[in-house]
Formats: C-alpha cells, structure tokens, sequence
C-alpha cells in the first residue's frame, strides 16, 4: 500500500486529512509516526511557498508521498493579518482562546459587513521522483463577536459562515470537510494523486 507522510504535529488536522483521502486506499502516518523529527524554518512569503518548502524538507528524509500544508485566517479589516502567521501569531505557545480574544477585541467597533475573512488552505505533495503537486482552497466567512462551538479547532469558534449560520466550530466533522478550505485543497489533490498511486 502507498505510504503518504502528513506534515503535522496538529492531531485535528491529520484526522481531516485521513477522513477526506479515506477512499484513496493509502496509509496515511504522521511525522512521528514516520520517525521524522525535523524543524522546518517556513520562510515563504506565501501559503504555498510554506507548504512546499515543508513538503520537500521532510520528504528529503523518506521515501514516501509527503503532503504538507500551509494554512491560516485572513482578516480583510486587519490588512490580511494573521496570513501565513496564523499558528505564530501572538506567540505559538499562545492558546488559541487568547489569539481568538485578541482578534475579536480588534475588530471591536467593526460592522458585520466589513469584518470579512478568509480560510486560506495550500497544499503540497513532494512525491519521491522530485515533483511537487500544489492545490488551494478557501472559504469565505466574518469574523464572530465571541467564542461559539466545541468541535474543529485554531481559529474555528470565531469564523462564522453566514450561509450556514454556523462558525467552522459548530458544524460536524463531515459538515466542515464538505466546504472547508482544507476540504477543499485536499479533494483537488486527491485528483493529482489518483494518477501517482494507482
């Protein structure tokens, strides 16, 4: 069976990365679980540039499939931030519950119209013959005025999805993949790897 790495000490993540690629009939490991222990210094200016840069660090070390991604929240009223910064932001020791209050006592004052924001997910895959898959996806949201759901993870509870009158946080597992920015790099790339495993 082939064997594909996830870039991630994010337990949350490599569940949604397992559930989505389940019918692509390979097995999915973690770094850890690879034996890989490795700091990567993602200093891409881009959600791909990071993503590669990661993907192609690590698969120097294995002879498997590696996906890695690049993801964050990005806030239009805040210029963007916190971008490709989103897991640094504030410190990465920094629980997301602080990072969360932080953003929303920013946004104090700022109407729903213009407290508009982005999940951005890129995706690459370093495969062991040097070519590297890349993918994107979004969702489109605003940014809540609290904390609301116990499910997803990050930046989830305060990304409220009007359409759905939901944050990322309230909706089930299967719910979030459906329209999800990672849900949707990751359907994307399992078209690429189709070609690649079977």
């Amino acid at each position: 069976m082939t064997k594909i790495v996830f870039a991630t000490g994010n337990q949350g993540k490599l569940r949604e990365v397992k559930k989505i690629l389940a019918d692509l009939n390979v097995d999915i490991v973690s770094m850890k679980e690879e034996g890989i222990q490795i700091d990567v210094d993602e200093n891409g200016t881009t959600f791909a540039e990071n993503a590669q840069i990661k993907a192609t660090a690590i698969g120097a070390h294995t002879d498997a499939i590696v996906l890695a991604d690049d993801s964050g929240l990005v806030i239009d009223a805040l210029n963007g931030e916190p971008g490709i910064y989103s897991a640094r932001y504030l410190g990465e020791d920094t629980s997301y519950r602080i990072k969360n209050q932080n953003l929303i006592d920013r946004l104090e004052g700022v109407p729903d119209e213009k407290r508009t924001a982005h999940f951005v997910c890129a995706i690459a895959a370093a495969l062991p013959d040097g070519t590297v898959l890349h993918t994107e996806g979004t969702i489109e949201g605003i940014i809540g005025y609290e904390e609301r759901g116990e499910n997803g993870f990050g930046y989830d509870p305060i990304f409220y999805v009007p359409k759905l009158g939901k944050t990322t946080a309230e909706l089930t597992d299967d719910e979030k993949n459906a329209i999800s920015h990672r849900g949707s790099a990751l359907e994307k790339m399992k078209v690429l790897l189709r070609e690649y495993i079977n």
